[in-house]
Order: C-alpha cells, then sequence, then structure tokens
C-alpha cells in the first residue's frame, strides 16, 4: 500500500524545510511512503528547496492558481503515481506531522473514506477569539450542509483514500476545505474526524487576509454548494418564505374586505396586489427549485461518467509505467 504526502506550497522557501524536516518516510501499515508538493507559481527557491529534501514528485504551475486547483492537481498527480491514500498538509508545518498514523487509521481500517484532522482550536494561542467562534459555526454550518459529523472543517489536515480522490470536484476558485467535506457528505461518503495536535506558529495565513472576507466567501461556498446537491430543499425553503407572505397578506385583504369595506369604503387593492406577487414569486422558486432537481440527475450521471474516465485514465497510466519499469 502507498501512501502520498501532498503540500500545496506558494512561496514557502521559509517554512518548508521545517515542514518536510517532520514528514515520515515510514508509517505502520503502510509499504512505501512518498511526498509531493504542488509549486502553484512559487516566485522564491520553494522548488529548490523541494529537491534538496528529497521530495519524490513535484507538480508546478506557471503562475499562481490558487489553493483549491493546487489541490485538485496534487491529488490527481497522486492518483497517477499509484497512492491508496493521499495525505494533504500545510507548508507551514502548522499541522503536527506525528499524527498522521493517527489520521489515516480510520481508512485502514475500512471505516472512513475521507478523514479530517480537528485541531484544538480553543487552545491555538494566535487565533483570536472571533476566529475561534468563527471557526466553530463555520464547521456546524458544514455538518449540517454536509449531514456529516466533522468537528473541523476549515482543517486543510486530511487522508483520502483512493476512491474518495478519484471522486472528488472543487469549482470553487478560493478553497478546498469546506466544498469537498460538503461534497462527500451528499455522495454518500464515509467521512470521520481525528483529534490531531497543532504547531508553534511560524507565518500568518494567506488564506484568511481578513475576518469578513474569510466569512463572506466561506458563507458563498456553503451556499453554493447545498444549491449544487440539495437545489430542491434550497429553492423550497427560500420560495416558502414569499409564499407564506403572500397567502398572510391575502388572508389579511379577504378578512377586511368582507367585514369593513361596507364601513369604510377601501378596497386595499395594493395589499391584494403585493399578495398575489409575493405568491407568484414563491411559486417561481419553487418551479426553479424542481427544474433545478431535474438538472442534478445529469450531473450526477455525468459524475458517474467522469469518474470512470478518471479510473480508466489512471489506471491506463499506472500500466504505462508498470511496463517502463519492467523494460
Amino acid at each position: 500500500m502507498k501512501l502520498i504526502i501532498q503540500i500545496p506550497c506558494y512561496n514557502e522557501e521559509a517554512t518548508l524545510g521545517v515542514t518536510l524536516a517532520e514528514l515520515p518516510r515510514k508509517i505502520p501499515g503502510i509499504d512505501q511512503v512518498e511526498w509531493l508538493i504542488i509549486n502553484d507559481g512559487s516566485l522564491d527557491r520553494t522548488v529548490e528547496v523541494a529537491k534538496d529534501w528529497g521530495v519524490d514528485h513535484i507538480v508546478s504551475f506557471d503562475h499562481n492558481q490558487g489553493l483549491a486547483r493546487g489541490f485538485m492537481a496534487g491529488l490527481e498527480a497522486c492518483l497517477k503515481a499509484g497512492a491508496d491514500i493521499i495525505v494533504n498538509t500545510d507548508a507551514d508545518n502548522q499541522y503536527c506531522a506525528a499524527d498522521i498514523p493517527k489520521l489515516i487509521q480510520p481508512i485502514l481500517r475500512g471505516e472512513a473514506e475521507m478523514v479530517i484532522g480537528a485541531r484544538p482550536i480553543f487552545e491555538i494561542k494566535h487565533f483570536s477569539p472571533v476566529k475561534k467562534l468563527l471557526q466553530r459555526l463555520g464547521s456546524w454550518a458544514v455538518r449540517v450542509a454536509s449531514s456529516t459529523t466533522v468537528a473541523d472543517a476549515p482543517s486543510g489536515f486530511r487522508a483520502f483514500s483512493r476512491n474518495a480522490a478519484m471522486q472528488l470536484n472543487v469549482f470553487n476558485e478560493y478553497t478546498y476545505t469546506l466544498e469537498t467535506i460538503i461534497q462527500a457528505g451528499r455522495k454518500g461518503m464515509a467521512v470521520a474526524s481525528v483529534p490531531i495536535r497543532t504547531n508553534g506558529y511560524l507565518r500568518p495565513s494567506r488564506l484568511v487576509k481578513s475576518i469578513t472576507s474569510y466569512v463572506q466567501r466561506s458563507l458563498f461556498t456553503i451556499l453554493r454548494i447545498f444549491i449544487t446537491y440539495r437545489p430542491l430543499s434550497f429553492f423550497t425553503i427560500i420560495g416558502a418564505v414569499p409564499l407564506a407572505l403572500g397567502l398572510l397578506l391575502g388572508i389579511r385583504w379577504l378578512w377586511l374586505y368582507l367585514f369593513w369595506f361596507e364601513q369604510t369604503g377601501r378596497s386595499h387593492v395594493p395589499s391584494l396586489i403585493l399578495s398575489a406577487i409575493l405568491i407568484l414569486i414563491g411559486f417561481q422558486l419553487w418551479v426553479i427549485g424542481l427544474v433545478a432537481d431535474l438538472m442534478s440527475v445529469n450531473r450526477k450521471l455525468l459524475e458517474d461518467i467522469q469518474l470512470r474516465l478518471r479510473r480508466a485514465e489512471i489506471d491506463s497510466h499506472l500500466r504505462k509505467q508498470r511496463k517502463k519499469e519492467l523494460l
């Protein structure tokens, strides 16, 4: 069984060596451990540092394409390199590499296909009280959207089985952390959390430039994935709001017309018009939800086709590699 540890990197010359020094080369239950870095258009000596430390695989982009694309490129490269398990970690040595054996245990036992390392959020000193609270709230929102029990959704310290890695797609350009959990949960994958430790603070986060921006992007990601995977539920809930308001206004108008029209002479037509508009909006949202739900059937079929093609492509690539090795 082969395990590949992948690290997305962007100008990580100062911290990559520290991270690589902590990574294991031997893990119980694993026959082969390899390292892979994704050089996301780094302008410093990141690649040279990786080579000096004997990194087995290097995936390089000509220019910076963002964490999400780098993550997906790493998964694809790991699969083509024959990985049975893929572990993702950060280049700033935030996560304790000694916990990798613990992280992959649920996969080795066949209990999960994706495992998320849960950090002790309230014990991390460089996290502000606001950030700690938002991390908890964000994880709760992801649990609701994904129907999983993930304790630390933004954690980048995670392990994937070969089957899980083949099924993941990341559409968001900002980050992969929330989207992959929601996607896995909606696909029915077994997702687990294990408590992990963290290391000292080496540099500020490049993903969280400001709390406001991070919250906005995270909420948009959760909302977008929820719409993608549960469109009927989403539009039913959204459509119920104007529909309910419209019905209440309609009942109010009917009551006023029946019992007060003769006394006041007022027909309250604006209320009736507003009621009709709100009811129409509600029904239109329900229809949109129904159409989106029907379209999601096509999405599932396309994902099945993509999975078959991806498996065939990777299997073909591995067969060619084995032939070259034999020759």
